[in-house]
């Protein structure tokens, strides 16, 4: 006969025991590993500390951002939010090299990314829609606020919808960072709108990103593509040298194409169609 558990086992169960294992359950749940489990060792608590240190440096990096928008230095702003796509890209990838992604590192990072890619880029477009002019204001407010919503919703919904066997090659949606990408570009390759067509454009390039961001097209991980382990790296080897000759010849326009390019190709074409990566 089975013996039932005893309610007052629990009770004196050790604080830290019940947290460790709490700790453990959702790791396993969201298929990453317990940052509890990983800073029993000294040396792996200070290598745990790498990722959250490149999130704390991109999190400064976008309210050094806002800062640089508030005071009217868009392309400042704009440099600062591109400084955190790569600490973002970086902060993966360290974890990742040290065997330390955590639920603590994953919510930390959406924190960081709301700041970076949502805060910010809102802040931004909202000073180069209105700038000074108090009359177009509600225009340049409805825009920006909109951007923010949709990167809250976003990151809100990537991480309720972890699924450790989803093919990581893909997101749902536009990545917040290459949304931010498309901002970043426009600020530099178009002049601030003065009249009410190109404030009409100007909200176009904020709402459309935007609302890709929360839509259900897939796009390919910019990792991804880029990556070392591709049987056929010819491709790769040639497009990164153009690359480097466009922005050598012309940042803005080439971070246009690229940014813009990121943004349609998958509207365009169904995700099947993307060229794989080997």
């Amino acid at each position: 006969m089975s013996r039932h558990p005893d309610p007052s086992e629990s009770s004196v169960r050790p604080p830290d025991s019940r947290r460790r294992a709490r700790s453990s359950l959702v790791a396993r749940r969201m298929g990453l590993r317990s940052n509890l489990e990983i800073t029993t060792d000294p040396r792996r608590r200070l290598l745990g500390l790498l990722p959250s240190l490149f999130t704390l440096l991109n999190m400064m990096s976008g309210f050094l951002s806002v800062l640089m928008a508030i005071t009217e230095r868009p392309q400042f702003a704009a440099v600062l939010i591109g400084i955190s796509v790569v600490l973002d890209i970086t902060d993966g990838a360290v974890a990742r090299l040290v065997r330390s992604v955590t639920p603590f590192g994953l919510q930390f990072d959406s924190l960081a990314d709301l700041v970076s890619f949502g805060v910010a880029p809102a802040i931004l477009a909202f000073t180069v829609l209105s700038g000074t002019d108090l009359s177009v204001a509600p225009l340049g407010l409805l825009a920006s606020f909109l951007w923010l919503a949709c990167a809250a919703i976003r990151l809100a919904r990537f991480n309720v919808t972890i699924d450790p066997t989803a093919d990581k090659r893909f997101f749902n949606g536009l990545p917040s960072p290459g949304a931010a990408g498309v901002l970043i570009a426009s600020v530099f390759a178009f002049p601030a709108p003065e009249t009410d067509s190109q404030r009409f454009i100007a909200v176009l390039i904020v709402a459309i990103p935007a609302l890709l961001m929360i839509s259900s097209i897939r796009y390919r991980s910019f990792r991804s593509l880029i990556s070392p382990k591709s049987r056929r790296p010819y491709g790769l080897i040639m497009f990164t040298a153009a690359l480097a000759v466009g922005f050598v010849l012309d940042p803005a326009i080439t971070g246009c194409v690229v940014a813009y390019s990121y943004l349609a190709i998958p509207v365009l074409l169904p995700a099947r169609l993307a060229i794989p990566t080997g």
